[in-house]
């Protein structure tokens, strides 16, 4: 069985757990509808890219309800 043979300090340890942390995340406001999307991804609410659409948004969506 591995056993190490000397005690990690708290600075080494700190130091191999430097690149652990969570960064925070970057949204822009869409330029289309002023929605905050990730950077260089479609955004979701309008579907637009670069000032061009890229995905066509359904109006609206009918369930019947039988089908739940």
């Amino acid at each position: 069985m591995a056993v190490p043979k000397s005690k990690i300090t708290k600075s080494r340890r700190g130091q191999r757990r430097s690149h652990d942390a969570l960064i925070a995340d970057n949204p822009n406001e869409c330029p289309n509808c002023g929605e905050l999307k990730r950077p260089h991804h479609v955004c979701s609410a309008c579907g637009h890219y670069a000032d061009r659409e890229v995905v066509a948004q359904a109006d609206e969506i009918d369930l019947d309800e039988d089908a739940a």
